[in-house]
């Protein structure tokens, strides 16, 4: 049954002039302090952690599921791109260094020079391009 507009207006006259008694808020005020902080008390350790985080998984909507999703995929991605290769797997075959010097075959420039052929008949076919 829904209360009358009469109704409310004479419980709210009738309660206008109540007040608690002195030192109400304060006791109520300690009291929920001291609740609270048993509530902490209770709720601090690993049961409590696993608690608060399947509480936050439940609250979440598919929309910020996908959002991270898409997130985490993205940030793997970036990590196989970006990482360097592992050194352990890069084997380079060890040879030896030689430090002899080998002289290159000694040719004169005098010679080279006999073996072109510098006449104008031949002239483009000596290995030089004409374009």
């Amino acid at each position: 049954m829904k209360p009358t507009v009469e109704q409310i207006g004479n419980l709210l006259a009738l309660k206008r002039n109540e007040r608690p008694e002195e030192g109400y808020w304060q006791d109520f005020l300690c009291e929920f302090h001291h609740q609270q902080r048993e509530q902490a008390v209770k709720q601090s350790g690993l049961k409590a952690f696993f608690g608060r985080i399947s509480e936050w998984f439940s609250n979440l909507e598919s929309s910020k599921w996908a959002y991270g999703a898409g997130l985490a995929y993205a940030s793997v991605a970036a990590y196989a791109l970006l990482s360097p290769p592992d050194p352990g797997k890069q084997s380079i075959p060890v040879t030896p260094v030689n430090y002899q010097v080998v002289p290159a075959p000694a040719a004169t420039p005098v010679e080279q020079l006999n073996q072109l052929d510098l006449s104008p008949s031949t002239q483009g076919s000596a290995g030089e391009q004409v374009f």
